[in-house]
């Protein structure tokens, strides 16, 4: 699955420069990576909480948590 190149290079394209194919692959990784981490980090807030559904709070939470 994962984050189109194209997508990234969308990204890119609104600052007014090109990336190229390796550049786009390397940040769609990278963002993948981020996805996960915070995505566990909201399975685990929901499950002690007795959710079985990622609210907003659960985003949030990581963001305060780690200062993004």
């Amino acid at each position: 699955m994962g984050i189109p190149r194209s997508t990234i290079k969308n990204i890119v394209k609104k600052n007014n420069i090109r990336i190229n194919d390796n550049a786009a692959d390397e940040i769609a990784k990278l963002l993948e990576k981020k996805a996960s981490i915070i995505a566990k980090y909201a399975v685990n807030r929901a499950k002690k909480a007795g959710r079985k559904v990622i609210l907003q709070e659960d985003i949030d939470s990581y963001k305060i948590k780690f200062d993004e």
